[in-house]
C-alpha cells in the first residue's frame, strides 16, 4: 500500500502544511510518496526528499504547473491516483480547491478535514463547527483525504534522502490562467504557522485601535496577528487575518484573544490552541469557556499594561 501526498510549495521550498500532512500519511502504515508539481521546482523536490518518513518524491516539472492551478494539478493527480490506496492534501485553500476535483473525476467520495487516523479506512473529522467528531469509514478503492494540519505534528524537515523521480506531465487543460497574485508581506510570522497569535475582535472598536493596541503586544511576543470575523467584517483588518470556521484554523502554543466574545464560528478555528488567554469586559462571554486564563477588564487599560510589563 502506497500513499500519495500532494505537496504545497513555492517551487523553491516546501510549505509547512505539507509536513503535517506527511505525518498524517505515515499513520496509514504504507510507503509515503510526495508529489511536487511545478515549474523549475527542483529545489522544492529536494526539500521534500529530506522530509522524515518520505519514501519517494515524484516531481512533475512543466510550464503548465508554474501557477499550480487546481484544474491542471487535478488532471495530473487523477492520472497518478490509480497507483495509490490514499491521496492526501492539506486542508488549505489550495488543497480544498484541487482535491474535490480529483474526487469528482475518479467518482469517489472525499473525506475532508480529518483530525485523526483510526485505521487505513477509518478517520475522524469535526462536524458542527467542531462541536462534534464524526468517525467515518470509506469503502472506496482510492481514498481522497484532506488533512487538518493543526491536528498532526509536523514531520522533521531534514535527515532523510528519499529518491526523486520524474513523472510525465498531464495535458494542459488551458481552462484557467493566473492573472496576478497579491501577497501580503509582513515581518511577523505567518498566521497559520505561528507559535504565538494575538487576535482582536469587535470590542476594539476601530481599525486604529486594533493596530495601536495589538501591534506593540504582538511585537513584544514575536506573534502573528489575527482577528475575529466581526473585526474583519467591520473593516479593522483584511480578511487574511481572520481566524475561525470561515477563516484560518490555527493551533499555536499561545493564543491571546482581545475583545473577542467567542462566537462558535471563531472557537472552531482556535480552540485547539495549547494555551488560550482571553481579555474581555463581559464576564459571561463564551470565550471564557475555552480559555485557560481569563481576565475580565477594560481592554483599553489592560492591553497597554500587559505590553508594558513584557
Amino acid at each position: 500500500m502506497a500513499i500519495l501526498v500532494i505537496a504545497e510549495h513555492d517551487n523553491q521550498s516546501i510549505k509547512a502544511a505539507t509536513l503535517n500532512t506527511v505525518s498524517a500519511a505515515a499513520k496509514l502504515g504504507g510507503d509515503v510518496h510526495v508529489l511536487v508539481a511545478g515549474a523549475g521546482c527542483a529545489a522544492a523536490a529536494d526539500a521534500a526528499a529530506k522530509v522524515a518518513g518520505v519514501a519517494r518524491v515524484r516531481v512533475c516539472d512543466a510550464p503548465q504547473y508554474e501557477a499550480q492551478t487546481a484544474e491542471n494539478v487535478a488532471e495530473l493527480v487523477k492520472g497518478l491516483a490509480g497507483g495509490y490506496s490514499h491521496v492526501l492534501a492539506p486542508a488549505t485553500p489550495a488543497g480544498k480547491n484541487m482535491l474535490p476535483r480529483v474526487a469528482a473525476l475518479l467518482d469517489v467520495a472525499q473525506i475532508s478535514d480529518i483530525v485523526a487516523v483510526e485505521s487505513a479506512d477509518t478517520f475522524v473529522r469535526p462536524i458542527y463547527a467542531g462541536n462534534a467528531l464524526a468517525t467515518v469509514k470509506s469503502a472506496d478503492a482510492i481514498k481522497l483525504i484532506t488533512v487538518r494540519t493543526t491536528a498532526f505534528d509536523a514531520a522533521e524537515a531534514g535527515g532523510n534522502a528519499a529518491p526523486v523521480e520524474a513523472v510525465a506531465a498531464a495535458a494542459d487543460l488551458g481552462v484557467t490562467a493566473l492573472v496576478g497574485r497579491e501577497i501580503v508581506k509582513s515581518a511577523r510570522p505567518e498566521l497559520g504557522a505561528a507559535k504565538v497569535i494575538v487576535s482582536g475582535g469587535r470590542g476594539l472598536g476601530s481599525g486604529d485601535n486594533y493596530h495601536k493596541l495589538l501591534e506593540p503586544l504582538a511585537d513584544k511576543l514575536g506573534a502573528a496577528l489575527g482577528a475575529s470575523r466581526a473585526a474583519v467584517d467591520a473593516g479593522y483588518v483584511p480578511n487574511d487575518y481572520q481566524v475561525g470556521q470561515t477563516g484560518k484554523i490555527v493551533a499555536p502554543q499561545l493564543y491571546i484573544a482581545v475583545g473577542i466574545s467567542g462566537a462558535i464560528q471563531h472557537l472552531a478555528g482556535m480552540k485547539d490552541s495549547k494555551v488560550i488567554v482571553a481579555i474581555n469586559k463581559d464576564p459571561e462571554a463564551p470565550i471564557f469557556q475555552v480559555a485557560d486564563y481569563g481576565l475580565v477588564g477594560d481592554l483599553f487599560q489592560v492591553v497597554p499594561e500587559l505590553t508594558g510589563a513584557l
